[in-house]
């Protein structure tokens, strides 16, 4: 199908061309032997040319150029030369604004110096150049319409995209949520009553009043450790939307915590954070500090948050242990750190972590500031998209504007001297009243139907100006040429106004309006078609140009109406798929979370009860042994949930690796389509784990896309870098499975490159052949 669109057009244009050179065709004979090779060249390299227009559109401009100037020099007469307003639509539709522009003034210059070379500096120039010059920007304010249009339909498809992409991990990320928050409640809460009863426990005979203090502080954490888990088990209906309260607040009142805990903790935090970024920096600073406690009891720890430059830069740090910490290693879940790096990960920020050299530890985060003034470039960005969206219309305004013109500097070449040099006042003022009917149409999307009445208004100027100038009749018989514009007003109306059943007058009007303002300047001149005329003649004329002219407005309007239907079903669809794929991932964010809370209401909950009713009995070594064993099922569930065990709802699937593709391809053959893997497992041994998922993913969403026939997929290693080809999949290298396919490229740091023919190559940055995968091995302090 994509071969059949490229080169319908140029052939047709060829075979065209080719009847004019057919013997007797053409009146003024075909071209000679010599010429006529020329103008076979020029066609055939117009042809090629104009069959690379979607895949190289500057490039084919600049052939159908050489092949015009060709074919003009050999046959000026005959060769017709289309191929550089079909070339500078696709310019326009496939490349920017500043390359449109070039691309324009490239054509309309080659037009004009084949012009002037052609005719002179007669008056048949001016004419020439005019035509030229207004069909030129007609193609090309198309083009730039066809391109707004393109652009939203892609802006469409990256949204859906990234709504599917939101459907298909919206269950990994609830889990890893929930997970997140079961380990800040073991970290924060059990973990300090741990080392808090231990410290009484082995503190008993020196100090006996540690015991009491102790079982108190078990007794409140017990409860506060209840109410968050209650929270998660009874009220899972938070689906991790930021908060935008000031927590500067929360913050302090957290490190103030972590004081009353008998460490030197020093803060200095600005009193305004807000947003994803402040709930960023409340996790990581609960859990770096939660690190210093269970790892280094007693030491000094420093919170330091600070804004550079529109970034929150944040550090805690904690002096080396003043003791060992006994028992500690079997306190943690083991994921401390990846945890921090996933809070910064989450909000756009970066995270790193290590000993310092006095032999403490140091958890830096740069997390972007959401109270940060906008950014400037942004204001540019807004104007330069209202700039290129504001091209089309001055296009056509301007084109509507030419054209009359250009009839008008036609029709005077057969003119003499010395009457066009007697009404050249009465012709500028013409010119003045086209320009003033066309002028409207800059603004005919953003007020259609102001802009329609606009242009039935200035119609009239004409017969005005008629009656008060006087207008000679040779020079009023122009205005007639303004119906254009109207046209052009009843397509906006149709296709951009208010309330589409309520355009219908629109045809009706526009056919009075016109037909009237024409026989009204017939009428105030006394003159049709040269004849004199009155009254009766001026309805009669009247009658017909509605007679006329009325299908003809008709038609603009039902195709005015056709794109807008168009449009508003495909905006349907679109946010009808969005709001799908959006509530599917409310779906599965919520079984997951109904299905996590059975877990841990049986694994946790209970011995959380325990633990409080022993601190309330006064039984300190029962309080110790109840918040180890409610810390072990806690870590067991923390395992599970990185395991992808779902808990009574059953198994959850692993994420999907690159040895999954064989079985996926079996299944598609199971199925009745011919697919073939190439490369597996060589090429995918020793991968990174986020590359072998994103190996799988990328090549089930192209296999995916809906083709019927055989493909292929090969997998290849060489230098660090992994190319996946797939071929056959002609559904999957446009649209909103293109779309899905570059947002997962770009999240692996690769590159993808979508062919028409229906194949996709991929790359993606991997380790030697062979290699073991690389693992980061847990700090001491994770």
């Amino acid at each position: 199908m994509e071969t059949i669109r490229n080169w319908l057009v140029p052939l047709l244009l060829a075979a065209g061309q080719g009847v004019l050179l057919w013997p007797g065709v053409y009146p003024d004979g075909r071209p000679g032997p010599l010429a006529l090779a020329a103008v076979l060249c020029a066609l055939t390299v117009e042809t090629a040319a104009l069959g690379r227009r979607r895949t190289a559109p500057v490039r084919s401009l600049a052939g159908t150029l050489a092949a015009g100037v060709l074919g003009g020099l050999a046959w000026s007469d005959g060769y017709v030369g289309l191929g550089s307003l079909i070339a500078l639509y696709s310019v326009a539709v496939r490349c920017p604004v500043p390359v449109m522009v070039r691309a324009l003034a490239a054509v309309v210059g080659v037009d004009w110096v084949g012009a002037a070379v052609s005719e002179g500096l007669r008056a048949p120039l001016l004419s020439m150049m005019a035509v030229s010059l207004g069909t030129c920007v007609l193609c090309a304010g198309l083009g730039e319409a066809r391109r707004q249009w393109l652009a939203g339909r892609l802006t469409a498809a990256r949204r859906l995209a990234g709504a599917e992409q939101a459907r298909r991990l919206a269950g990994d990320q609830e889990r890893r949520r929930l997970a997140r928050e079961l380990h800040d409640v073991s970290a924060h809460h059990l973990t300090s009553v741990v080392v808090t009863v231990d410290a009484a426990l082995r503190l008993r005979d020196d100090r006996p009043e540690l015991t009491a203090e102790a079982l108190a502080f078990a007794e409140r954490t017990g409860t506060e450790t209840l109410t968050a888990l209650q929270r998660l088990v009874g009220l899972l209906r938070d689906t991790g939307r930021p908060d935008h309260r000031p927590m500067s607040g929360r913050i302090e009142e957290l490190v103030a915590g972590f004081g009353r805990l008998g460490r030197p903790v020093t803060a200095r935090i600005p009193d305004d954070l807000a947003g994803p970024a402040a709930e960023a920096v409340h996790g990581i600073v609960r859990e770096a500090l939660t690190n210093a406690l269970r790892y280094a009891p007693g030491a000094a720890a420093r919170v330091d948050v600070r804004r550079v430059d529109g970034l929150l830069e944040l550090t805690v740090e904690n002096a080396p242990p003043r003791v060992t910490a006994q028992g500690a290693g079997g306190l943690g879940a083991g994921r401390g750190v990846a945890g921090m790096r996933e809070r910064a990960a989450s909000v756009g920020g970066e995270l790193t972590a290590g000993p310092t050299p006095e032999g403490g530890w140091r958890v830096r985060a740069t997390l972007p500031d959401a109270a940060a003034a906008r950014r400037p470039e942004e204001t540019g960005w807004r104007r330069d998209v209202l700039r290129e969206q504001r091209f089309a219309d001055p296009a056509l305004m301007l084109a509507a504007m030419l054209l009359p013109v250009a009839y008008m500097l036609a029709d005077l070449e057969g003119w003499p001297g010395a009457a066009r040099r007697a009404v050249l006042p009465e012709l500028l003022l013409v010119c003045g009243l086209l320009v003033l009917h066309a002028l409207p149409l800059l603004w005919r999307r953003r007020a259609p139907w102001a802009v329609f009445g606009a242009v039935l208004a200035t119609a009239w100027a004409g017969p005005v100006a008629v009656v008060a100038v006087p207008l000679p009749p040779r020079a009023a018989q122009f205005l007639a040429a303004g119906t254009l514009v109207e046209t052009l007003a009843v397509y906006a109306v149709a296709a951009y106004g208010p309330g589409a059943g309520r355009t219908w007058p629109a045809p009706a009007v526009t056919t009075l309006g016109a037909a009237g303002a024409v026989s009204a300047i017939a009428c105030a001149d006394g003159m049709v078609a040269g004849e004199p005329a009155g009254p009766a003649d001026a309805v009669l004329l009247a009658f017909m140009l509605s007679v006329m002219t009325g299908p003809v407005f008709t038609a603009v309007w039902g195709a005015g109406l056709l794109v807008r239907r168009r449009r508003v079903r495909a905006v349907a669809y679109d946010d009808f798929a969005f709001a799908s794929s959006m509530w599917q991932a409310d779906r599965a964010a919520e079984a997951e979370r109904q299905r996590l809370a059975a877990t841990l209401r049986e694994a946790v909950l209970s011995h959380t009860r325990a633990l409080v009713g022993a601190a309330r009995r006064g039984e300190l070594a029962e309080v110790a042994d109840t918040a180890r064993a409610a810390l072990a099922a806690m870590r067991e569930m923390l395992r599970g949930l990185a395991d992808g065990d779902g808990g009574p709802g059953g198994p959850l699937a692993p994420s999907p690796s690159a040895a999954d593709l064989d079985a996926l391809c079996r299944a598609l053959r199971s199925a009745g389509r011919e697919v073939r893997l190439r490369g597996l497992p060589e090429a995918a041994r020793g991968l990174p784990p986020s590359t072998q998922v994103s190996v799988y993913r990328i090549v089930e969403a192209a296999l995916g896309a809906g083709d019927p026939g055989p493909a292929r997929v090969t997998l290849r290693r060489r230098r660090g870098t992994l190319r996946i080809t797939v071929t056959g999949v002609r559904l999957a290298v446009a649209g909103p499975v293109a779309e899905r396919l570059r947002v997962q490229v770009a999240a692996g740091e690769g590159r993808i490159a979508c062919e028409p023919a229906g194949r996709l190559r991929v790359s993606l940055p991997a380790g030697a052949p062979g290699a073991p995968v690389q693992e980061v091995s847990p700090s001491p302090y994770a």
